[in-house]
């Protein structure tokens, strides 16, 4: 069991394997594009473009967030509420939710 940043103590689980496997190779695929990116700046490629560019990189971004999300639902959502331990789920969501206004 671990404290994680003041939630609680939840059992630590591990990232279903298919899935961290998918988040890797975006993440390999989104530090490509934000290479490409930075190669359109230095080369004063046109705005537009590099705005195209980084709007791509903020949805792949956010592709990676709804997989971590799903499992972390499915995973540790699902064992807090078996193990009466709803409002830290509640607690977390609620934080994630307040952070994604912010976007």
């Amino acid at each position: 069991m671990t404290n994680i940043r003041g939630w609680g103590i939840i059992k630590k689980k591990k990232m279903n394997k298919e899935l961290k496997n998918r988040v890797l190779r975006r993440l390999n695929i989104i530090k490509g594009q934000v290479d490409g990116l930075r190669n359109m700046i230095e080369n004063d490629k046109y705005c537009i473009d590099i705005l195209i560019q980084s709007m791509a990189i903020k949805n792949a971004l956010s592709g990676i967030e709804d997989l971590i999300l799903e499992n972390h639902l499915k995973t540790h959502v699902k064992e807090q509420f078996k193990t009466k331990k709803e409002k830290v789920a509640v607690k977390e969501l609620v934080k994630i939710y307040k952070l994604a206004k912010r976007k």
